[in-house]
């Protein structure tokens, strides 16, 4: 595979969790993916119950969108990804989620250096407590407090994380807000990624606008696949706007 830009102004990710999709569910939904133009796909989770390398193979057998790993803990790392996100969890202060995972890491990785993509993955308070704080052992950062967020971010861009991404957290209540996103946008001149909570075209059209150059739609499109199609509709179309 050529060399994979990623992500590209306003891109489009499907997030595949191993634990949450089904076999019988996987060619559907790729099957959607393939035919709506999705840029990436994007596979991790918070828990690790089934592997994800399998998932990966599936999703390479089936179709030749760039699969992005996104790893949810160290169980999670794998060389079949054509990248993978090299996380720091820059919105916590738990020190094994900001560099001690990624001393664990780095010898497994130190070989396949091309493809990781260090990223700053901020969690934004948005309803009720996610998997991933949970999981975490972390606060998100209140979705009512977009100076922190930007501040935050910043400090990762600083730091020298090539890509920022908002997180809302799987099952989120609502997406992450507006005036967050602009306010990171407004501050940051690497890429930025926001998912999570993100349920309608009216959602995805305003996040865009307001400065998401990647969007990662995931829980949504397993219960309904048609926000899938949608959202590259969207996305499209606002290509063509820009």
């Amino acid at each position: 595979m050529a060399a994979i830009k990623f992500p590209g102004k306003v891109s489009l990710s499907l997030l595949l969790d191993p634990d949450k999709i089904q076999d019988r569910e996987l060619g559907g939904i790729l099957d959607v993916a393939v035919r709506s133009g999705v840029d990436y796909i994007m596979t991790g989770g918070s828990l690790t119950f089934r592997s994800v390398d399998d998932l990966i193979r599936s999703v390479k057998e089936y179709c030749r969108i760039p699969v992005v790993l996104f790893p949810g803990n160290l169980l999670q790392l794998s060389r079949e990804a054509d990248l993978v996100m090299l996380l720091s969890l820059i919105s916590g202060r738990n020190p094994e989620l900001l560099i001690g995972n990624h001393v664990i890491a780095a010898p497994h990785l130190r070989d396949i250096r091309e493809k990781l993509i260090s990223v700053g993955y901020i969690l934004i308070g948005c309803g009720s407590k996610t998997s991933v704080e949970y999981i975490s052992q972390t606060e998100a950062i209140p979705g009512d407090k977009p100076d922190i967020a930007a501040a935050t971010a910043m400090a990762g861009e600083m730091l020298g994380l090539s890509m920022i991404y908002l997180e809302a957290g799987s099952g989120a209540s609502v997406s992450v807000p507006l005036k967050v996103i602009s306010a990171v946008r407004e501050n940051i001149s690497v890429p930025l990624a926001v998912g999570g909570g993100i349920r309608s075209t009216s959602e995805i059209k305003e996040i865009y606008k307001a400065g998401a150059d990647l969007i990662v739609l995931g829980n949504g499109c397993e219960k309904n696949p048609d926000l899938l199609a949608e959202a590259c509709e969207v996305r499209d179309k606002i290509r063509l706007s820009v």
